[in-house]
């Protein structure tokens, strides 16, 4: 719900007061890279990925904290028990249902399966096969945190009628590339690159600009969680995600039209050989042998 909208102004006092809510963003990762480096690279990534999380988690809030009407409680456990971006439904907005039975046991199941993948699987791979091992392991953590408990979570906030939507929104069942990462794959990001990206530029430099631009933004925080605690890889994170981009453009191209790239099979076939084929570029190979199964064996995975 929304709170009476306070006056604009642009005096010094009230920039300063909105470039607040950025300051935790280059304090907390430069703390994290002068520190991380010191640290086991598994554990150097875990710092710079709570750096830059809690940095935008903190940015959403602070947008929002003035223009919505919300409790102390609300705002804690906005920044500290949930791991999503809409800072306005969550603190703020209606009551929704109780899940049903179905949705507790589907997201139950795929944090087993995570837990049974990483603890189980993983160490059945041969070793001669480490990316083989670390793959394994990488795929366990997806489905333990972004699939599984992250659901887990969202479930349990709207079963308190919080209005929590779960970031993961079934992505295998996207018809298309653009549906794929507009609105079923980390709808945490997707809230914040269109708050911040998107919506500020497309009216200077176009929507497609725009949309590149966060494809750009996006491969250089995965760059920065991937390839710097790797110390190695530089590059291929952010050339995976400009690859995404280029394959929306396609998409929506006279020629991504004419072959039905837009929905049906074909727009299911292209979105999932685009996000998959080149996925070695995202995870390259010096990040799972230097961090993946580091941290594997760390948690006693392997």
């Amino acid at each position: 719900m929304k709170a009476e909208p306070q006056s604009d102004t642009d005096t010094p006092g009230a920039y300063a007061h909105k470039s607040a809510g950025w300051l935790p963003l280059p304090l907390l990762f430069g703390l994290a890279v002068w520190f991380g480096r010191s640290l086991p690279p598994w554990l150097y990534m875990w710092a710079l990925a709570f750096a830059i999380y809690f940095s935008l988690k903190w940015l959403t809030w602070w947008r929002e904290r003035a223009d919505v009407i919300h409790t102390p409680l609300r705002s804690a456990a906005y920044l500290f028990a949930w791991p999503g971006m809409d800072a306005a439904a969550f603190i703020g907005g209606a009551r929704v249902r109780k899940p049903g039975f179905s949705l507790w046991f589907w997201a139950l199941a795929k944090t087993c399966m995570g837990i049974l993948l990483m603890w189980v699987c993983a160490r059945h791979v041969p070793v001669n096969l480490p990316l083989l091992r670390g793959w394994v392991g990488l795929l366990a953590l997806i489905l333990l945190l972004h699939f599984g408990s992250f659901e887990l979570i969202a479930l349990a906030w709207q079963s308190a009628g919080v209005n929590a939507e779960a970031i993961m929104q079934h992505p295998l069942s996207s018809k298309s590339l653009s549906e794929f990462w507009g609105k079923r794959w980390n709808l945490g990001f997707r809230q914040l690159s269109h708050e911040f990206v998107f919506r500020p530029l497309h009216k200077i430099a176009g929507p497609q600009a725009a949309m590149l631009l966060v494809f750009l933004i996006s491969g250089l925080i995965h760059e920065s969680v991937i390839s710097l605690p790797a110390r190695a890889g530089y590059g291929l994170p952010t050339a995976y995600f400009v690859l995404q981009g280029f394959g929306v453009v396609v998409e929506r191209s006279r020629i991504g039209r004419r072959f039905g790239l837009q929905g049906g099979v074909s727009g299911w076939a292209f979105m999932a050989v685009i996000t998959a084929a080149p996925a070695f570029w995202l995870f390259h190979p010096p990040f799972v042998i230097r961090v993946a199964l580091p941290f594997m064996h760390a948690i006693r995975a392997i």
